[in-house]
């Protein structure tokens, strides 16, 4: 099959054994990497592209993201800079909207942002369903999802329709609506906080989940103290997101789900959501330090964080939540990976957030020479050229 020769890289970042390289180059086979290292020890290959001195490093792998929907809720946000308080109520607006819509109106919006987050250097993705929460409404949103994102997530359990009870439909969630979107779906999702579902209800959701076969996410500890990340490491989800209020004790309890090689639950921070509802930023330096396994995800969604942009999450986090930049790269690229599964080559798939021999050959490179100007040059758009696949898209 074809290669291609990516040279003139003037850092590489690989998250991989090797870390960061200068005067690197890339070979691109299929879609996947097949050789990394020093740029004058690369082979020849049927393509050569020069980046002229730019930083590379893996695309975004943005691990939460809300994207299949309809309407709008720049009021909403206004009103919330004016001094309004965020409350999850706020989502019902978009269940309107969304079950308003036509498939087709749908896809076409879910295809503009996908087509966004390319254009910014995301290249891997998982989204959710959530704005429809009828059975006919999530299987739909699902399957529309599918239809892009790297991995999809059932989100029945986001909120208590209007006129419904929180146990009647669950009752929904976990039985008919849990069996038309299976198909669709990798994960399970709850939106463990006051306002949505409380512990109880947030055990039933998750436990359904895991019989069903899919792997398990919670959000959690976003408004204020709760029993979200306690719940999540029990239960061995794959991550916990938001966290904005978290104990030294839940801390140490999602630093020690890693602890003798176990698969421990990832802390997804969600900076530009903090930022748009005025919440505590999460402590993001608390939870690398205690040595918990950290992503960043963009929360794209058009009532808390309507953005694409990782860049400009990766940039708060190290502006605002002192990650160094190897830090916040890492988190928004392999970070995101492990969150989703995807950090290591299973059958058919090749690992994602890396780049090294066998993964899949996302390249993001930055009109930069290095990944420091991310958050040196914060809200400047860096993007200079993107590989999905070994496909060149930007």
């Amino acid at each position: 099959m074809p290669s291609t020769l990516v040279t003139g890289i003037a850092e590489l970042t690989t998250n991989d054994a090797a870390g960061r390289l200068a005067d690197a180059a890339v070979v691109l086979e299929g879609e996947v990497v097949a050789w990394v290292g020093p740029a004058a020890h690369a082979p020849a290959a049927d393509a050569r592209v020069d980046v002229d001195g730019r930083a590379v490093l893996p695309g975004w792998v943005d691990s939460h993201t809300h994207l299949v929907f309809a309407g709008d809720r720049g009021a909403e946000f206004e009103a919330r800079m004016a001094g309004q308080a965020y409350a999850a109520g706020g989502i019902a607006t978009t269940v309107a909207a969304t079950r308003a819509a036509t498939d087709a109106e749908l896809q076409a919006r879910y295809d503009r942002l996908v087509d966004e987050m390319l254009r910014g250097g995301t290249t891997a993705f998982e989204t959710k369903t959530g704005y429809g929460l009828t059975i006919a409404d999530e299987e739909r949103s699902a399957r529309i999802a599918r239809s892009r994102a790297d991995a999809v997530t059932f989100l029945g359990a986001h909120l208590v329709p209007d006129g419904r009870d929180a146990d009647g439909y669950l009752d929904e969630v976990v039985g008919p609506m849990l069996d038309a979107v299976r198909p669709h779906v990798d994960a399970i999702d709850v939106f463990c906080e006051r306002g949505a579902f409380d512990e109880a209800h947030s055990r039933r959701v998750l436990e359904a989940g895991r019989d069903a076969g899919l792997a398990l996410r919670v959000h959690g500890n976003q408004l204020g103290p709760g029993p979200g990340v306690a719940l999540a490491v029990e239960l061995g989800a794959a991550s916990v997101d938001h966290v904005g209020f978290v104990s030294d004790d839940e801390i140490r309890m999602l630093a020690d789900s890693w602890a003798d090689g176990a698969r421990g639950t990832v802390a997804t921070l969600l900076p530009a959501c903090d930022l748009s509802t005025r919440m505590p930023l999460a402590p993001a330096r608390a939870l690398v330090d205690a040595g918990a396994v950290v992503a960043i995800a963009s929360n794209a969604n058009p009532g808390t964080s309507y953005t694409t942009s990782m860049a400009f999450c990766v940039a708060t986090a190290v502006l605002q939540q002192r990650l160094t930049v190897a830090e916040a790269v890492r988190a928004a690229t392999l970070g995101g990976a492990i969150a989703l599964g995807r950090d290591e080559p299973t059958p058919g798939l090749p690992d994602l957030g890396r780049l090294r021999v066998g993964a899949r050959a996302d390249l993001h490179v930055l009109d930069a020479p290095s990944a420091a100007h991310l958050a040196y040059r914060p809200g400047v758009p860096l993007t200079h050229a993107v590989w999905r696949a070994g496909a060149r898209v930007v």
